[in-house]
């Protein structure tokens, strides 16, 4: 092996700082090969070791237990029933899509595919958050759109519904989108497959697509500020092929079935690096692998390019010896490669050669359970204080409330996506139930079980940047009550934690503080994080991104049929609202105007905090909504969120296009002082129902007796949205006016001529 000292540039500008190299050098004995530096790179690289983010990530629960025993899987799994578990996980691919945004969100999504398929289970639907910056700068529609284009091409092709997700927009975002795709798969329980390497003298098979030059140092990529460089970085981005990830899911799932696979793990971040380190530090054993072996795509690759290399549709797995060509077979009749490439030995090593020659021999708990660990200052932001004040005297009572209703209804965040969710295939596997627009949450059968599953990934980083502990408690709420909203029993979560600069101290509080949000609502709700994913350096010249903390969740349906939609149904239901029979003690003053899209897009603030939520009373309201679709009385749920009640109004009446006329009474409206409090204050733990006038009194007798508030206050019908409060009119419009400006949005910034680009 070629060891020498290197100039500082060099490991510098593979993120390693000189303390981790003189580390590195310690725990070696001697100074790293090019191929051993390479590989410590991508494995110490925020993105991989959870350097920063490990000591906060000990809140979860779950977190806690895997530091402690095996480590994480590919993505967590929760049980269906006695039979079927559910495989899921979200994760980011912010920096790709910034750069190339087509192949960065397609690529995006294909990884999170093979997370899936990775532990045995077929995929079944996809999800994705996105934000971006506002619409009116081209920039910004250029990455929406080929986003979503990417997307779209990637899980259409695949044949794998993408079934739910959100988009939001915010200047924060110009400068760094960010684009997290999650991925849910069906799993038998007793053929989930570890990623593990615990026997020694079984084959290491390299399958799938060949290796390229694409992605080498994707990890490191993903743990650095983005910067004018950006065209620069387009080498970092890998190129996917969703056909050939077609054939590997069929081709992996069948090989899974003979038997023979003791272990498996996806070429995702830090490529074969990261396949042949994790699994052997986890079972204590080793590996010795020749990457002349490894089939290439390009001439004359190098060691240290194949074992960084991120190239797609690519699976390392671990067989059983004497029936590697019974597995190889397999995937040769799907038409891929199937090589191998090593043997796991029990010398807790692992030796990389190239034509035989040893080119790096490091052992796997070096780069893995030695990456250093830091715990960052955590100061609170200067910001925070004086962006929480808000007096409602602060604040102009508007004149035209059927206007800011308009306005709000056509603000890009609120508007429909059914531009996006047209372009997605959700129909595709015949297991969904309510499609894209029609319910809080989407909902599929699960083939082979008589329960069926809910599904949903939310986020308010408004909320987040204003309180970031109270942001993250409520985006596991509204999660949790989105999923109650179907009539789904909220179950387990993951998510994806996007953030900037963490060695900022006051980035690193906002971190701290919505972990510690989650975790506190996720060990309330008993709803366990069970696997996820952290981005930081989420910044660019315009700043961070707001802290985004997405939250990914999963209900169970005990009846697939019982699932509920979000529209109206018919003419002459009753319309209720169920909400906390009290208002929280440390509720705000301002009656949740502040923190809400309300305060932004008709008075351009950003303050105030989220009004707090009342754990007990949210947990009460998913006992109730759960029980309420299943003893089916009644016809929709739909909570609310941003825009507040008058918004969550107007897209139950839109969805099946059934008019609506209610009378908020003042106990109704929680005592709100003045109309647009009532109308547009986003205060949690509120859900708007209908139901037959049957079904009322059993509605309102069973919210009393969980401790809540429910109040009869309108009727469907009609072709008009009619809303009075404390006596006065303070909405009156046409369901074709409120539709042009929700569904004409997002698409009107694509065909408007006065635009720049």
């Amino acid at each position: 092996m070629t060891t020498y000292r290197r100039a500082p540039e060099v490991w510098r500008e593979m993120g390693l700082t000189d303390a981790e190299y003189e580390r590195i050098v310690s725990l070696m004995g001697r100074e790293p090969t090019d191929v051993e530096l390479g590989m410590f790179a991508v494995m110490w690289s925020e993105h991989c070791g959870y350097k920063y983010s490990r000591p906060v990530l000990r809140l979860f629960r779950k977190y806690r237990e895997s530091l402690e025993g095996a480590g994480f899987e590919n993505a967590g799994v929760v049980p269906l029933d006695d039979r079927l578990g559910i495989a899921f996980k979200v994760e980011s691919h912010n920096h790709p899509s910034a750069v190339e945004p087509h192949q960065g969100a397609a690529t995006g999504v294909g990884g999170i595919i093979r997370d899936i398929f990775t532990m045995g289970a077929r995929p079944i639907a996809i999800l994705n958050s996105l934000r971006f910056g506002p619409l009116s700068e081209p920039r910004n529609r250029y990455l929406f759109e080929h986003v979503v284009e990417g997307i779209a091409s990637y899980g259409n092709c695949i044949g794998v519904p993408t079934v739910a997700g959100e988009v939001y927009f915010h200047p924060c975002y110009s400068g760094n989108p960010l684009v997290n795709a999650m991925a849910v798969g069906v799993v038998p329980l007793d053929g989930i497959v570890s990623a593990r390497a615990d026997v020694p003298n079984s084959a290491v098979m390299y399958v799938g697509a060949s290796t390229g030059r694409d992605g080498i140092h994707g990890a490191t990529f993903a743990s650095e500020t983005l910067g004018d460089d950006q065209e620069e970085k387009r080498p970092n981005v890998q190129i996917g092929d969703p056909f050939m990830e077609k054939l590997l899911i069929e081709a992996t799932l069948e090989a899974i079935e003979t038997g023979a696979v003791l272990g498996m793990q996806d070429m995702g971040a830090a490529g074969l690096t990261c396949t042949t380190c994790e699994p052997t530090s986890k079972s204590g054993t080793g590996v010795e692998i020749d990457t002349s072996l490894v089939p290439t795509r390009e001439a004359n690759m190098t060691p240290y390019e194949i074992m960084l290399s991120e190239s797609q549709e690519r699976m390392l797995l671990y067989v059983q010896a004497g029936r590697e060509e019974e597995v190889a077979r397999v995937f040769r009749k799907w038409g891929l490669n199937a090589v191998v490439i090593g043997r796991v030995i029990e010398e807790p090593v692992v030796r990389v050669r190239h034509r035989g020659e040893v080119v790096a021999e490091v052992s796997p708990d070096h780069l893995t359970k030695a990456c250093p660990t830091y715990t960052l200052q955590a100061d609170e932001p200067a910001y925070l204080r004086e962006a929480q004040r808000l007096e409602l005297a602060e604040v102009p009572v508007p004149d035209d409330m059927n206007a800011v209703l308009l306005a709000l209804l056509e603000s890009p965040t609120i508007a429909s996506k059914r531009w996006v969710y047209e372009q997605y295939d959700w129909l595709v596997g015949t297991q969904t139930i309510l499609p894209p627009g029609a319910g809080d949450a989407a909902a599929l059968r699960i083939r082979g079980s008589e329960r069926g599953i809910a599904l949903t990934i939310d986020c308010n980083a408004r909320y987040c940047y204003l309180h970031p502990y109270r942001g993250g408690q409520i985006a596991v709420a509204e999660a949790a009550r989105n999923l109650a909203c179907v009539g789904a029993q909220p179950r387990a979560i993951t998510d994806c934690l996007n953030f900037g600069n963490p060695q900022r101290p006051e980035i690193y509080y906002q971190f701290e503080q919505a972990v510690r949000g989650i975790a506190d609502a996720s060990e309330f709700f008993e709803t366990p994080v069970v696997s996820g994913n952290v981005s930081f350096y989420n910044e660019s010249e315009f700043g961070a991104v707001y802290p985004t903390p997405t939250i990914g969740m999963l209900g169970i349906l005990e009846r697939p049929e019982d699932a509920v939609g979000m529209g109206f149904r018919a003419a002459g239901d009753v319309v209720l609202l169920v909400c906390p029979a009290s208002r929280p003690a440390d509720a705000e003053p301002h009656f949740g105007i502040g923190a809400s899209e309300y305060l932004y897009v008709q008075h351009g603030l950003e303050r105030g905090a989220p009004d707090p939520v009342d754990l007990a009373a949210e947990r009460a309201l998913h006992r109730l909504l759960v029980e309420l679709a299943r003893r089916r009385l009644v016809r929709s749920m739909h909570d609310l969120s941003e825009g507040g009640f008058a918004v969550a109004l107007a897209e139950c009446a839109l969805v099946h296009g059934v008019g609506v006329q209610v009378n908020l009474t003042d106990a109704a409206s929680e005592g709100a002082p003045r109309p647009d409090a009532a109308l547009f204050g986003e205060r949690q733990t509120r859900v708007i129902l209908s139901a037959s006038p049957q079904h009322v009194n059993a509605i309102v007798a069973r919210a009393q007796q969980l401790g809540l508030a429910c109040y009869v206050i309108g009727e469907t019908g009609g072709d008009r949205l009619t809303i009075r409060w404390d006596g006065a009119s303070l909405i009156d419009l046409s369901l074709e006016e409120c539709r042009e400006a929700y569904e004409g949005a997002i698409p009107r910034w694509f065909t408007r001529a006065d635009l720049p680009g």
